[in-house]
């Protein structure tokens, strides 16, 4: 085929076109026998582990990351899809139920009920920056509305456009030949056509990861249409760690280098970067941070990110209260260097809004506690959170601190570091508000097909018509309720 990168906006009868096909392609492809879809998902992760020598310089290019990174996302890019194949062909996401009509009913008789989850329709998907391959064209929410039985329409992002029309192209033809209707996957170019796309009546959910601005903006657009859909973003969150003194007395040079490292990875643009690390004022983890060696500056994804994070730096750096523990050469030249900066627990209590704010970059603050009795009502302090992060010892007794932290994050971990989101059957990627603006799903992992399906419950409708997954021999061999006893085959 002709290998094109077309990337100029799309324009409002283009994007109308598209939407209308993938309107038209719902039928054909919700209808698709789950094998089905399982084996095209399968295609389009062959089929990029094909382009990967074509795909990785491409995004090498334009988004400064190293070869070897996006190697490895890459792999996580079609791991995912598979898995998702996986889910497909097992059945459970279905969550199949079969009530027998029943006249001895304890709510008197009971009619023949027969509920299973089906396509919400064609999903807008966001791509993400800071993950050209794993968040972006072929990423999760591709990957999961598409095993939904959802047709997408993937708005690019700006920040990696000439990869994002290949990665497009390679999937549209993986999808054809494997039988997909026209019109299952497309991709449009253009905040203007991405806003048109959300608001299209055809569209019946948005997803979206990136900033708190934008993802509200949308997720308002979203809210006020004459019928408003579920919009799915992912939007800003520091990701808090608390060490407890024992953990500080036991593993001092453990957590500080952990942390530098976290902080660090991917020059600190992962959104499960530990922003804030509260830690005993009395244990010198402040000293060994002033004494750590930071890894070398290097370029962050574009000049707009470089931009944004500097002028957020600068409002650190300045406020007052603030030290600088450790700074590289140039924090705010490019290529970026990391900073790690210090403060007290009064401070914070005094500013957490503009202290707990998001930095996208490597940076990070230290707050000071004076007493590990104070952790409870810090963590108290904090917006909605990706993820919370303890660092303990087995005497430790943090029920207080983890009950407030279930409360305001999707995933606590406990002596470990945020950066890193397996992608797996129980993960949670996902939390409160504004890390998402739907704290009840992931965008990680297989429960993130959930999201772009809708159970319809059937009632005395005649067998002929009915969904696979509920015909009485249960031909699709998928895990089912029956009358209230879970069959699993």
């Amino acid at each position: 085929m002709t290998t094109t990168t077309e990337t100029t906006e799309t324009s409002p009868a283009d994007v109308d076109r598209l939407v209308t096909a993938a309107a038209q392609a719902t039928p054909a492809w919700g209808r698709l026998a789950p094998a089905d879809r399982a084996a095209a998902l399968g295609a389009v992760a062959d089929a990029l582990d094909a382009a990967a020598e074509e795909l990785v310089p491409l995004a090498a290019g334009e988004t400064h990351l190293p070869t070897a990174r996006l190697t490895g996302e890459l792999v996580r890019t079609t791991f995912q899809l598979r898995l998702f194949a996986e889910v497909l062909t097992e059945g459970s996401y279905l969550d199949a139920r079969i009530d027998h009509a029943d006249p001895d009913w304890g709510m008197g008789p009971r009619p023949d009920l027969r509920r299973v989850n089906q396509p919400l329709g064609p999903v807008v998907v966001f791509a993400a920056s800071n993950f050209p391959f794993a968040f972006s064209v072929a990423g999760g929410d591709t990957a999961s509305a598409l095993a939904a039985g959802c047709p997408v329409i993937l708005k690019a992002h700006p920040g990696h456009p000439r990869l994002s029309a290949r990665t497009g192209e390679v999937v549209t033809v993986a999808l054809q030949a494997a039988g997909a209707p026209a019109g299952t996957f497309a991709v449009i170019f253009g905040q203007d056509a991405g806003t048109a796309a959300l608001q299209h009546p055809a569209v019946k959910a948005g997803s979206f990861t990136g900033s708190i601005r934008g993802g509200r903006a949308l997720f308002d657009l979203a809210a006020a249409r004459p019928e408003p859909i579920p919009f799915y973003g992912e939007l800003s969150s520091v990701n808090p760690t608390f060490v407890t003194p024992a953990a500080a007395a036991a593993r001092p040079e453990e957590i500080v280098t952990g942390f530098v490292g976290s902080v660090t990875m991917g020059v600190g643009q992962f959104c499960t970067k530990p922003g804030l690390l509260f830690v005993p004022r009395d244990a010198g983890l402040a000293d060994r941070l002033a004494a750590a060696a930071l890894p070398p500056a290097a370029p962050m994804l574009s000049d707009h990110l470089h931009a944004g994070y500097v002028e957020a730096l600068d409002r650190l750096r300045g406020h007052d209260g603030v030290r600088v523990l450790a700074a590289g050469e140039d924090p705010t030249g490019s290529p970026t260097s990391p900073t790690v900066l210090a403060t007290t627990a009064a401070r914070f209590r005094g500013d957490v809004e503009e202290l707990a704010a998001e930095r996208f970059g490597p940076s990070a603050l230290v707050v000071e506690y004076d007493d590990a009795a104070e952790l409870p009502g810090l963590a108290a302090l904090l917006e909605g959170q990706l993820t919370a992060t303890v660092h303990g010892e087995d005497g430790d007794d943090v029920t207080a601190l983890l009950e407030v932290l279930v409360a305001r994050a999707g995933r606590v971990l406990w002596n470990g570091w945020p950066t890193g989101v397996s992608v797996t059957y129980a993960q949670q990627h996902g939390g409160p508000y504004p890390a998402t603006t739907a704290p009840t799903t992931t965008s990680v992992g297989t429960a993130a097909i959930a999201r772009f399906l809708r159970p319809v419950a059937f009632q005395d409708v005649p067998a002929r018509f009915l969904p696979a997954a509920l015909a009485e021999d249960n031909p699709l061999g998928i895990p089912r309720r029956v009358d209230g006893k879970l069959q699993v085959r």
